[in-house]
This record gives structure tokens, C-alpha cells and sequence, in this order.
């Protein structure tokens, strides 16, 4: 795998309350749109990668395991490009 970067994206559990969310939903329907139901929010991470030969995916994988989500109340998922 010889990709450049990787984004990682971490959101929320269901389930996990997310009192950012249900503040951004209430600022929307403040403002007069009633069309969102419902906000989760998250945040996401560009992980600029080297060239290598080894695992790259698997590297990724073990950084957002141990370093940018908690897996107690967190979930990621990664896109290459």
C-alpha cells in the first residue's frame, strides 16, 4: 500500500450522549430550520503517511486504537487516498 494519507474520522457510540450535538440542534431549529432531527458531532484527523514498505494500514489502525479515539465511548473508520 503506498498511500500519501489517511483520514480518520471518530465519532460518538450510539448510544453515548453528545451534549455538542444537542446544542448545534438547537441552534439550527433557533435559526428557524426545522428539517435536522437530530446532530452527532466528531472530528476528523489527515494523517500525511511515508512511503514504506511495511503494514501502513495497520500502523494507522494502532495510532487511532491508542492515541486519537477512546474505544470505550468512540468509534473510527479510515479512507486512504
Amino acid at each position: 500500500m503506498k498511500n500519501k494519507k489517511a483520514v480518520v474520522y471518530v465519532r460518538l457510540k450510539e448510544g453515548v450522549l453528545d451534549p455538542q450535538g444537542v446544542t448545534i440542534q438547537r441552534a439550527i431549529l433557533n435559526m428557524g430550520y426545522d428539517v435536522v432531527e437530530g446532530v452527532r458531532s466528531g472530528r476528523f484527523f489527515e494523517l500525511e503517511l511515508a512511503d514504506g514498505n511495511g503494514d501502513l494500514s495497520g500502523k494507522v489502525e494502532e495510532i487511532c486504537r491508542k492515541l486519537l479515539a477512546n474505544p470505550v465511548i468512540e468509534d473510527f473508520s479510515v479512507e486512504y487516498t
